[in-house]
């Protein structure tokens, strides 16, 4: 993976999944492309926070391992020799109206290009973490936010905390290899996918609904955790070894938010072509908001097309914005 610091037609901040498609595309409509991202690897959150973990919704895969998953996105977008540079965040956007040129000045020097796909996610982001005072202490001996390696939980005992689509997930995968697994979650209602829900409810894991985390101990790892029935109050001591957290995300876009983008409750407000509110700049995946958003892996897809083939027609307005099937294209 090389790095280049030259003018190219497109640069695309974040080697996520999203913005490694749109490199793919890119290379599709001869534009040459830059990525960036300030993780140290490509792949964003398929391999830093859930690399073991199966993904159900993506085209043409009954399900498959994140890790893997992202490694044939890297695949598919180094088929065109997209420059690659990791480890830098972004700070100043700069913009020549003579010229149309955007610069992207870095920690580590500076990008130009003639449009920009911006492709972050969630943008910088952080687990929200367990909020009882010694969670400090067992962090890296039985208390997880992230799963990075199935092997490490094998035949153990594990308590998992939360409702969302990361929770059932992991207690549907971890159920596999796990002596065994007992979520609980402050509702009835789960916050994933119904499907998964009906996966786990018919499942080997142990559900406990409207059920809270109280304390958690250990002589120097965990060893038990009370939980308890915010109902009725009740308590009742789990012996586990692991306690995997998955109660959502404290996230911020950093720089960005002084691009003088339009924003829309944390995201930023793109149209039906995924520009947004300054010529040439363009959005999709998770960070973006429009009348009817889904943040799904899936609809990101097809919003970096979008995106895409509308930055070629920006870059050059001779050319098509619909370039004809892929099957039909000169590679």
């Amino acid at each position: 993976m090389s790095k280049s610091h030259t003018m190219v037609d497109l640069l695309i901040i974040g080697g996520g999944p999203i913005g490694l498609f749109g490199a793919f595309y890119a290379g599709l409509r001869q534009m040459s492309v830059t990525i960036l991202d300030s993780l140290e690897v490509l792949g964003g959150q398929l391999v830093t926070l859930y690399p073991e973990k199966y993904i159900y919704d993506v085209a043409g895969f009954p399900r498959i391992v994140a890790r893997d998953l992202a490694s044939n996105l890297i695949a598919q977008a180094m088929q065109y020799g997209p420059a690659v540079c990791l480890g830098e965040q972004v700070s100043a956007l700069e913009y020549d109206e003579s010229s149309r040129i955007y610069t992207v000045r870095t920690t580590r020097g500076q990008h130009s290009a003639r449009a920009i796909l911006i492709a972050a996610g969630i943008g910088s982001f952080a687990p929200k973490t367990l909020p009882l005072p010694v969670a400090k202490r067992y962090e890296g001996r039985g208390l997880h936010y992230f799963v990075r390696d199935l092997a490490r939980f094998r035949q153990r005992r594990i308590l998992i905390v939360g409702g969302g689509d990361s929770a059932v997930d992991w207690a549907n995968t971890l159920c596999e290899v796990a002596q065994s697994v007992t979520l609980i979650h402050r509702r009835d209602q789960f916050r994933a996918h119904e499907d998964s829900v009906r996966r786990m409810k018919e499942g080997p894991t142990r559900l406990a609904l409207f059920h809270e985390l109280k304390e958690i101990g250990g002589n120097g790892q965990i060893e038990y955790a009370v939980i308890y029935d915010n109902r009725t109050k009740d308590e009742r001591r789990l012996d586990v070894q692991d306690v995997i957290v998955n109660i959502g995300f404290l996230n911020t876009l950093g720089p960005v938010r002084d691009w003088n983008l339009e924003m829309q409750e944390g995201a930023i407000r793109v149209d039906s072509t995924m520009r947004t509110s300054r010529p040439g700049i363009f959005a999709a995946g998770d960070i973006v908001t429009y009348p009817g958003k889904l943040k799904l892996i899936a609809t990101g897809f097809g919003e970096a097309c979008t995106a895409v083939n509308f930055a070629k027609a920006w870059i050059d307005p001779r050319a098509r914005v619909f370039p004809g099937h892929s099957s039909e294209m000169k590679r």
